[in-house]
């Protein structure tokens, strides 16, 4: 829930933002000058590009937390036994030896998306985020294909 929140004040100081920057923009524009012009252009476009990411990493924070309660519900989410450093962050030796556990569930079953997601954690554990975050999009898009499907 603070992490929710702590986006959400992010999203709107982004807003904000934004909004300066645009009006930043508009008189650039208005200048008439050819540099001024072309940098008004460029503060239009990137705010929506900043846009754009905000919201998709807002959408895969919200897809992941779904998948998070409804595996909570059912009793399939990994328990967290590993030892941890004072900042929170598992044993990374810890985590790695716990590791081939996630891979080999997945080998065993590619479209399950809860093994991705469990696979997603593993990578996190390790300090791998970019594998990580993958691996957890990799479940996002199955669970919305099987949720499709059970339409």
């Amino acid at each position: 829930m603070r992490n929710r929140l702590a986006a959400i004040v992010m999203a709107l100081i982004l807003l904000v933002y934004l909004v300066l920057v645009v009006q930043r923009a508009v008189l650039l524009i208005a200048s008439g000058q050819p540099v001024g012009i072309a940098m008004g252009v460029a503060l239009i476009l990137l705010p929506f590009v900043a846009a754009w990411a905000i919201g998709r990493e807002l959408l895969f924070g919200a897809r992941t937390e779904k998948l998070v309660k409804l595996m909570a519900a059912e009793g399939t989410l990994p328990v967290d036994d590993l030892p941890h450093r004072a900042s929170g962050r598992p044993l990374r030796d810890a985590a790695d030896a716990e590791f081939p556990q996630y891979k080999a569930e997945v080998e065993a079953a590619p479209e399950s998306w809860r093994a991705w997601f469990r696979l997603g954690l593993a990578y996190d554990a390790s300090g791998d985020r970019r594998r990580a975050r993958a691996a957890l999009r990799q479940a996002i898009g199955l669970y919305r294909a099987e949720e499709r499907a059970a339409r």
